[in-house]
């Protein structure tokens, strides 16, 4: 059964998140840019548009949209024509995309992908669950440690329902070049989410790494413990600094390849957008 969960103040808790926690352990000061800095004049966050996160969120948003349809009905579903429209909403600039070239050779490796998926559903063509979102809207959450206040959240791509035994698969899909990290906290974080909000056991873990795999990869998982004792471990340090307000870049002042991009902003260096659908300044580098 999930843990009943104690009342806590969301405002005051300290939020992390695998991209989060990801953005904090490759730089705490792009952390730091990224996650808790906000412009002074718009009160709002900032993030930077580029080609290969848009496509990674048109193949994402065509396939996770399938979670909310029966079985018999995701299966009719024209999966290319769907990918069209998620790319409208990225082509060009809004995409991060310098070019038309840029763009054309994206969205080309984001269409095999989908033919990949339609040749060889795998895990879309069986059953699913679903977590339950949190209150207003929020994603699935729990409270890590009440002591420290710290809150755990995260979305997962799928979740391949075994009818054998009542248990759940955990798929993430893979739009990227490289291999996920054998140190990656994104399957200990998805374990202990899924261990505290549903009540099926977590019987594996896999990557589809959709430009390459006609299935995915399984993956051992670690233990709750292990688990939650690294999940924690990061977690603490992002509280301790931000309760510090130090967020220094590990190369010194000249900064790295992960926080430069949000200092070109601050120096008005990137080009605005507006506004993104998570209420975050959108720039635009050069």
């Amino acid at each position: 059964m999930a843990t009943p969960q104690p009342s806590r103040d969301k405002y005051s808790a300290v939020w992390v998140s695998h991209s989060s926690m990801g953005d904090f352990i490759r730089c705490p000061r792009a952390y730091y840019l990224h996650n808790v800095y906000k412009d002074p004049k718009t009160k709002n966050k900032i993030s930077i548009v580029n080609g290969a996160l848009s496509l990674g969120v048109s193949v994402h948003n065509t396939l996770e949209a399938l979670k909310d349809m029966p079985l018999e009905e995701r299966m009719k579903e024209n999966l290319l024509e769907n990918f069209e429209v998620e790319w409208s909403k990225v082509t060009g600039k809004k995409g991060g995309f310098k070019d038309i070239d840029e763009e054309t050779a994206a969205k080309e490796r984001g269409i095999e992908m989908i033919k990949r998926v339609v040749a060889a559903p795998g895990p879309i063509a069986k059953k699913t669950v679903r977590l339950v979102a949190g209150k207003n809207n929020m994603p699935p959450n729990f409270l890590l440690s009440e002591e420290d206040n710290i809150i755990l959240c995260g979305l997962i791509d799928w979740l391949e329902y075994v009818p054998e035994d009542d248990s759940v698969v955990v798929i993430d899909f893979k739009t990227g070049k490289n291999d996920e990290s054998d140190d990656s906290l994104q399957l200990p974080i998805y374990l202990l989410l899924l261990s505290e909000l549903q009540k099926r056991k977590v019987s594996g873990a896999a990557y589809w790494y959709l430009d390459r795999e006609d299935g995915y990869v399984e993956k051992t998982l670690p233990s709750i413990e292990n688990a939650r004792t690294r999940v924690l471990e990061v977690a603490l340090q992002v509280k301790a600094a931000r309760e510090k307000k130090v967020f220094e870049c590990p190369r010194g002042a000249d900064g790295c390849f992960t926080c430069r991009p949000f200092e070109m902003i601050l120096r008005g260096e990137a080009e605005a957008l507006g506004v993104g659908g998570y209420g975050q300044d959108i720039y635009f580098l050069p």
